[in-house]
């Protein structure tokens, strides 16, 4: 039916841009948290960030959580229930394929697994990255792709190869048994149904912003 609710398990879909408001909120309960902040209602924070206060009730609605007339939420169950929502408390396994100057900088981020992701093992072509240990993370060449991946059971695979490579790669990471794709190339991959894709683009999002930049410039 068009009109059919789309459902992944037992959750329905949430919106996309739900989703990408939420980790807004998180930040900003969890600096009230550190703060000692007990209470926050949805109209504090669409002061602080800038998001209209019946767009947060209504994000914040699909959380197993309510507010307190008057009072609001409560900042640190808050935050565990988002952090809880967006999958942050739970450990993803991920692959780092490409381990230049991007993929070395990624794994060297450990504050990565605060929100869940664990990249275990790291694979490139370069013989003189082969066999390196970066921050507890080993480096593998690709004909061990698949026998590592289904060794460490990592179900995300993260690109951060060449663009000339981006296609290839995210094909050898789907045959490896990879079900999530994170591409930080700009070449827009494409993969059999059943796999998620995240583009996150630096080369789009500098595009724009230079672009914006551009025009104010021109409007004085």
């Amino acid at each position: 039916m068009a009109n059919e609710e789309k459902t992944t398990g037992f959750r329905p879909l949430t919106p996309e841009p739900t989703l990408r408001r939420l980790p807004w909120y998180l930040a900003y309960v969890s600096l009230l948290r550190s703060r000692g902040v007990e209470f926050v209602s949805s109209t504090t924070i669409s002061k602080e960030i800038n998001v209209d206060s019946s767009q947060i009730a209504k994000d914040l609605s699909v959380l197993s959580i309510k507010g307190k007339t008057r009072i609001g939420y409560e900042v640190e169950a808050l935050e565990m229930a988002i952090k809880d929502f967006l999958g942050f408390t739970s450990s993803h396994r991920a692959v780092m394929m490409g381990v230049g100057s991007l993929g070395m900088a990624l794994i060297a981020d450990r504050g990565l697994q605060r929100f869940g992701l664990d990249v275990v093992a790291g694979f490139d072509t370069d013989p003189s990255i082969i066999g390196l240990t970066i921050k507890g993370v080993p480096v593998f060449g690709i004909s061990e792709l698949k026998k590592r991946r289904e060794a460490y059971n990592a179900d995300i695979g993260i690109l951060a190869v060449p663009v000339e490579q981006a296609q290839s790669a995210a094909d050898l990471l789907v045959d490896a048994g990879v079900h999530a794709l994170w591409n930080f190339t700009p070449f827009r991959i494409s993969v059999k149904p059943g796999i998620v894709i995240e583009n996150t683009s630096i080369y789009a999002n500098l595009a724009v912003m230079y672009s914006r930049l551009s025009a104010l410039d021109q409007g004085k």
